[in-house]
């Protein structure tokens, strides 16, 4: 037998965290036709800059899929 309790209801906030300790936002790019990935980077353009480097290569690879990490928080109210 086990036993729950409330002991008392309280509500949570999520937001991005954008605190100065806050893990830094990444972005990477990765081919759908493949599945070969760039670097996962703070710099956007150097992310997207790797799609033409790989299509160089592979003039059939033209979809590709952006990848964010954002850091999030969540407190108490």
């Amino acid at each position: 037998m086990s036993t729950r309790a409330v002991i008392r209801q309280v509500d949570w906030t999520v937001q991005r965290d954008e605190e100065p300790d806050a893990k830094p936002r990444t972005y990477a790019r990765e081919c759908d036709v493949c599945g070969e990935g760039s670097p996962r980077t703070t710099d956007p353009d150097a992310a997207a800059e790797w799609i033409l480097g790989h299509v160089r290569t592979n003039p059939s690879h033209n979809s590709y899929t952006e990848i964010i990490k954002r850091p999030w928080r969540a407190w108490m109210g």
